[in-house]
Order: structure tokens, then C-alpha cells, then sequence
């Protein structure tokens, strides 16, 4: 039995920035593109694959953003946001927004979702989200969002990423 005092800690990591992200890696995901409307009116996006459900009652779902990211203060200021969860024939726009240098929306095809958060067509389901709560740890912030609205197309193929190359699901 440990005393009161005694506060556990984990150990040091024994390997590098480097080997952590490739073992992540090994963990096939699917693809979302994150979007909102800033407070100011402006459009943000960006392609995420750290996204995951919490809860069903009441529904809830996560997923993060570096504290570096430069869409960062429209993600923490702003009241809700929209997941967009890729198709398979969406590589490229997942592509797109992982580039800061480019305009993300240009000939995008999307509609406004009821917060303003762009609805990108084609998407295997989207979820608009109350921005409900954030929790910095380390060198991200995990944002939780409150499902107020989700749709989703029966059938359609997801796009997912596995060891850095993007793959389409096939039954086994």
C-alpha cells in the first residue's frame, strides 16, 4: 500500500518522437476533415484522423488539434464545428487541407450546415457539433463536441490511412 504522499508517475519514454509516430501509425483510421465558421465569418478546415465516439447519451464524440496549429483560436473560440468523414474517392481534399499553403475551400463543394460549419458533399457522414468542451494535454488540445445533427450515407466506402498511405476498405 503506497501513503498518501506518494504520487505515481509515468517513466521516462525509452524510445523517440519518431518511433512513437510511426508506431501511431500502425493504427489504421479513418479520415475527417474538421471544418467551422470563425467568430469573424471566415472559413477553417483541416484534415484530422485523431477523431473517435465518446459517448451515445448524450452523444458525443472527440478528436484534437496541435496547440500550434494556426486554426487553432477559431476551434477555441467558436460554438461549434462539423466532422466530415471522408469517402474513399476524397484522398485529394484530405490531401488539400493537411497544406497550410493553399485555399483549402476554393471549389469546394459543401453546404452551410445549421452553425454555419461547412457540410463537405460526398462525405460518408458528417456531425455537426456543439464545441462542448476542451482539455489541453501535452502538445494538443482534445476538443469534445455535442452531436446536434448527424447524417451519413448507407453503403458508401471510407477513406482511411494507415502507416502514411491512404487505403479504401475492402470485407474480408
Amino acid at each position: 500500500m503506497f501513503a498518501a504522499t506518494t504520487r505515481i508517475q509515468a517513466r521516462e519514454p525509452g524510445f523517440s518522437s519518431a518511433e512513437f509516430r510511426i508506431a501511431l501509425g500502425m493504427f489504421a483510421t479513418g479520415v475527417t476533415i474538421v471544418t467551422a465558421r470563425a467568430p469573424d465569418g471566415q472559413l477553417v478546415g483541416l484534415t484530422a484522423s485523431s477523431f473517435n465516439s465518446v459517448s451515445l447519451s448524450p452523444p458525443l464524440v472527440l478528436w484534437s488539434l496541435s496547440q500550434a496549429a494556426r486554426s487553432m483560436p477559431a476551434f477555441q473560440q467558436g460554438s461549434h464545428y462539423a466532422i466530415n468523414i471522408l469517402a474513399a474517392d476524397q484522398q485529394a481534399l484530405a490531401q488539400r487541407f493537411a497544406n497550410p499553403h493553399v485555399d483549402r475551400f476554393a471549389d469546394l463543394s459543401f453546404t452551410e450546415g445549421v452553425s454555419g460549419a461547412p457540410l463537405i458533399n460526398g462525405s460518408v457522414a458528417t456531425f455537426e457539433c456543439f464545441n462542448r468542451s476542451r482539455y489541453v494535454e501535452g502538445d494538443h488540445v482534445i476538443f469534445v463536441g455535442e452531436v446536434e445533427h448527424c447524417e451519413y450515407r448507407v453503403g458508401a466506402s471510407p477513406l482511411l490511412y494507415h502507416g502514411g498511405k491512404f487505403y479504401t476498405e475492402h470485407p474480408l
